[in-house]
């Protein structure tokens, strides 16, 4: 008795084909992000982290995901209202490459750089490297934070100024 296989034609080009679609995606999806209010440039790279950024009345901060990057590999600059964040996350080549099934992780340097506004204060840069994610904290200029006047109805006097977004009754946020 002869046991029959199904034989598919296009079994392998269906999943080539699948990749390709994958990896179109992801490059897709990469520009497709907004940049929010800061103007952003990608230099070259071989990958681009991912990159929250978040601004109240105190600072900017901007988290990147770099997981793989070791602290050493990761280089943060200011210069001329620009931060940028280079880093290189190296492929460990503990394995035979003839011994994996599928490489998805994404291996080599990247730069991602970042026009800045004119409030935040270049002095008051701090960045942390913690579980894979950089977070670096831009305090704002103290000019460039809210203010509020208190003004007295009935009366002749001006109150002083008062930092922080603390709501008085009565009060006109100048």
């Amino acid at each position: 008795m002869t046991t029959m296989a199904r034989f598919v034609p296009f079994r392998s080009a269906v999943s080539d084909v699948a990749v390709l679609q994958n990896r179109l995606n992801s490059i897709f999806n990469d520009f497709a992000r907004p940049n929010g209010d800061m103007q952003e440039s990608l230099m070259a790279g071989n990958f681009i982290p991912a990159v929250d950024i978040y601004e109240d009345e105190q600072k900017l901060l901007l988290k990147l995901e770099v997981p793989g990057v070791k602290q050493e590999n990761l280089d943060v600059r200011f210069e001329n209202q620009t931060l940028t964040v280079k880093g290189e996350r190296r492929f460990e080549n503990e394995e035979k490459e003839e011994n994996f099934h599928r490489i998805e992780r994404q291996y080599g340097t990247f730069v991602r750089s970042f026009t800045l506004p004119a409030t935040v204060d270049t002095g008051a840069i701090q960045a942390r490297y913690d579980a894979g994610v950089l977070t670096i904290q831009l305090a704002k200029k103290e000019a460039a934070k809210p203010k509020q006047v208190k003004v007295e109805i009935g009366s002749g006097s001006a109150q002083p100024v008062q930092s922080g977004p603390k709501h008085v009754e009565g009060s006109i946020a100048a």
